[in-house]
């Protein structure tokens, strides 16, 4: 007995399987993180990130030239604080004329059309790297929600279409909207990551910014990577409080609660695949273990599949280029 129902019809050929694709990227699904350093004509390998760079605000220039002309429409701005500039309160964060707010006006100055998409968190600026005030070695809540939302502020001042609070602390989405509508600053959107787990994906990432914390972990604050209902719940506060766009973080080992916030709610879900997951790919590919350009667009895919609307991945240039 021959089976009726084939289901290999529909994957015969080419043509057929892309009839019946259900998933697509486009580059306008991509958000590109961008790092920005001190000083002049400065661009900078980040070690254990291969091909990824730390840029100065003149190099930035040309960066997002190019960005947007092949397609890319989106950037995620990420700082590296002179370890002078650094201390407990996160003083830096709020200067007019700080670095990141610099960035911000250069990229926007430079292609006005560019979405710019600013982090809102203390680590970078923080004599401990941690995401908020310590006090008695702990991580303040309440404190650091004020200095946040100062920091939001000034991102907003200097021309940033979305803030992206990282942190993680719990109130700091309704704090930002608030000052944000106090201050008529109506259409600026935040992209909260709302499900931010303590990973240790990110560990490259925390080199290109020498934003390791200094003591302990990141536990207190960022989700423990056993739970998928308290990153439901979260989020969910987070779009009650005033979010309008969700990140979940990391990005691979995480799609089941892509997956799962999809199936709930309407807003939408941004993935990051993060410096670790690239790194990997990166290290991998280096050896001859696998394709490069296949697992890259694969893993892409994936946060499509699992019902993520937008992808922050320092693939996305590659991806722009090569497909």
């Amino acid at each position: 007995m021959y089976p009726i129902k084939r289901n290999r019809r529909l994957r015969k050929n080419d043509s057929i399987r892309k009839l019946v694709q259900e998933n697509y990227l486009n580059l306008n699904d991509f958000i590109v993180p961008l790092f920005v350093t001190e000083g002049k004509n400065k661009k900078e390998e980040i070690e254990s990130m291969p091909d990824y760079y730390r840029y100065s605000t003149d190099l930035i220039k040309k960066e997002v030239k190019k960005l947007w002309q092949i397609g890319l429409k989106s950037v995620l701005l990420f700082v590296k604080v002179d370890p002078s500039l650094k201390n407990n309160n996160g003083s830096e964060a709020l200067n007019p004329d700080g670095l990141m707010q610099r960035a911000i006006k250069t990229i926007k100055n430079t292609v006005p059309e560019m979405i710019v998409i600013s982090d809102v968190a203390l680590d970078p600026y923080s004599s401990y790297g941690h995401d908020g005030i310590v006090k008695n070695g702990k991580v303040l809540n309440d404190e650091t929600i004020e200095i946040l939302s100062r920091m939001a502020l000034s991102h907003a001042k200097s021309g940033a279409d979305i803030i992206a609070p990282s942190d993680m602390m719990d109130g700091r989405i309704l704090a930002i909207r608030k000052i944000l509508e106090k201050n008529q600053f109506h259409d600026t959107a935040i992209m909260s990551y709302s499900a931010k787990y303590a990973s240790s994906y990110y560990a490259p990432f925390r080199d290109a910014l020498d934003s390791s914390p200094g003591f302990g972990d990141k536990k207190t604050y960022q989700l423990d990577i056993h739970n998928s209902n308290q990153a439901i719940k979260q989020t969910i506060n987070d779009i009650e409080e005033g979010a309008d766009i969700v990140m979940i973080k990391p990005g691979i080992a995480y799609l089941d609660i892509i997956s799962k916030l999809s199936s709930k709610i309407n807003t939408p879900i941004a993935s990051y695949q993060v410096s670790g997951e690239y790194s990997m790919i990166k290290a991998a590919a280096k050896l001859g273990y696998l394709d490069y350009d296949n697992i890259m667009y694969e893993q892409l895919v994936s946060f499509k599949r699992a019902g993520a609307k937008l992808i922050a991945s320092y693939f996305a240039k590659e991806f722009a280029e090569k497909f």
